[in-house]
């Protein structure tokens, strides 16, 4: 069983050996690889969401997080107005919107 023990490092003299550098090494390599992979795309993601919420206008058809489609018909500066059927409009928060659609999507109204 002394095979699951690992040996005590503390009686060796000189510590900050090659060991140490290459452990962190390759936590550094980790936080990189977390970096490009998981994180930086999220931030691009998050931006990209940022500027279409920002550059919304009237006449513009979107999707609702709600999944509701329609045309805004007036834009404020925290709230939209958004058509969804003739004569029917509901308000809702700029961030409730997660996509711009092409022009003539929404042809019904």
């Amino acid at each position: 069983m002394d095979f699951l023990i690992s040996t005590a490092n503390a009686q060796a003299a000189g510590a900050a050996g090659p060991n140490n550098l290459s452990q962190m090494l390759v936590m550094v390599a980790l936080f990189g690889a977390f970096y490009f992979m998981l994180i930086r795309p999220q931030q691009k993601k998050a931006k990209e969401a940022r500027e279409m919420v920002s550059k919304l206008a009237v006449g513009d058809e979107v999707v609702t997080a709600g999944g509701i489609l329609g045309r805004i018909t007036v834009a404020g500066d925290t709230f939209l107005s958004i058509e969804i059927a003739r004569d029917t409009t509901i308000q809702l928060q700029r961030y409730q919107v997660v996509q711009l659609l092409p022009k003539g999507t929404f042809k019904s109204v």
